[in-house]
């Protein structure tokens, strides 16, 4: 479906950039923040242009005599075939309490929220969707993740030599050859230097039958 192009381009995080949570109550895992940012400038473009962060409010809360608690909305923008869209969130991050070793002030509090709302904006678009909908707890599923995200070995220099010249000299379509391509591939193949290796012999069998017999 159109409508989940974009959130099945990225719902599938790469395991090594995911880390458990610590410091809560409860167990699980989260994508580190900085592979959102790169994940989101794929889709979108340089962060500034054709996405971005807002901060539209912040405050702190009293939870005890002793504790508080930073929270801050935070907006996510991106453009889209030249329109503006955007999500809030709230984040939240404690900035004061109490521990075995006695009061902690975290300095870094509202960044941590801003991160956290941010993340929060960016799994509504499906940004890390298999972690925040539960897969992550299946190991063979992360084992399939990692799958997805080794390194692809791709076409040979002279391959894509051989290839150039078929196109050539049959005429092919390249647009609808590179459409064909990421449709067996399962993902999108822009070019010949992005082509996986095991497409070779299936794109020169379909590029031969276009020879006109002599």
């Amino acid at each position: 479906m159109t409508n989940m192009k974009l959130w099945n381009s990225v719902c599938v995080t790469d395991p090594a950039s995911v880390k458990p949570i610590t410091g809560k109550p409860y167990k699980g895992n989260s994508p580190k923040p900085y592979y959102l940012i790169q994940k989101a400038t794929e889709a979108f473009g340089p962060c500034g242009k054709g996405w971005g962060i807002e901060v539209k409010s912040e405050r702190f809360e009293r939870m005890t005599e002793t504790d508080l608690l930073h929270i801050a909305l935070v907006r996510v923008w991106w453009t889209d075939g030249g329109e503006k869209h955007y999500i809030e969130q709230m984040g939240q991050t404690k900035a004061v309490y109490q521990s075995a070793k006695g009061t902690v002030v975290d300095e870094d509090a509202p960044k941590k929220s801003v991160t956290d709302a941010m993340t929060k904006c960016l799994s509504m678009l499906g940004f890390a969707g298999d972690i925040f909908s539960g897969r992550w707890d299946d190991s063979g599923y992360v084992e399939w993740a990692r799958e997805q995200h080794a390194p692809k070995t791709t076409l040979t220099d002279q391959q894509i030599d051989e290839i150039t010249k078929l196109v050539n000299e049959v005429n092919a379509d390249f647009p609808a050859l590179m459409a064909w391509v990421s449709k067996a591939a399962g993902y999108e193949v822009a070019s010949l230097q992005e082509t996986p290796a095991e497409a070779y012999t299936p794109i020169v069998k379909q590029l031969n039958r276009k020879k006109v017999p002599a």
